[in-house]
């Protein structure tokens, strides 16, 4: 009995690093990082086949199957919750401040991060745009920062991927 735990258990572990792999190259790849995506989904791919075979040789043992299941389930967490702390890549920001979009863009630059404002006409007179792109590592903090000033402030965040020119505090 104990063999066919460890077995569901070895079959969990390797179905936790696979899927986790998966979801961290899948980010690489909506990213435009073709090498890093396909070392990562070399090591992701190897480790899958092994864990197949090892249940296609013991397709008899019930905990098996759960332990392929609960590897994945668990993988999946795991995956993103890593690819959250290690944030790659870059994000667009979007601010609209009904009162305070200056006093939020000087903040901001003076905080070291680019900023362009944009002047537009909401459903009740003139408001500006705050457009940011900047690192997706940096958004929390930036967002933490816009709402000390404004908590009502509409703030959108969207993956952005950055074709050339100047992103302020690092070159394209």
């Amino acid at each position: 009995m104990i063999d066919v735990i460890l077995g569901a258990l070895v079959i969990m572990g390797m179905r936790i690093a696979d899927v986790s792999l998966g979801t961290f190259r899948t980010i690489l790849v909506v990213q435009g990082k073709k090498y890093p995506a396909a070392t990562v989904g070399f090591f992701e791919v190897l480790i899958w086949i092994f864990a197949m075979r090892y249940i296609v040789q013991n397709m008899d043992d019930t905990l098996n199957l759960l332990g392929y299941a609960a590897g994945f389930g668990i993988g999946n967490l795991l995956g993103i919750t890593l690819e959250e702390k290690v944030a790659l890549g870059y994000v667009q920001l979007n601010v609209i401040s009904k009162k305070l979009s200056v006093q939020i863009a000087e903040t901001l630059r003076e905080s070291k991060y680019g900023v362009t404002m944009l002047p537009a006409e909401g459903k009740f007179g003139g408001v500006n745009i705050i457009l940011m792109i900047l690192r997706r590592r940096d958004a929390k903090n930036v967002i933490k920062l816009i709402n000390s000033i404004d908590q009502d402030a509409f703030i959108t965040v969207q993956h952005s991927r950055p074709y050339r020119g100047f992103i302020h505090g690092a070159r394209k």
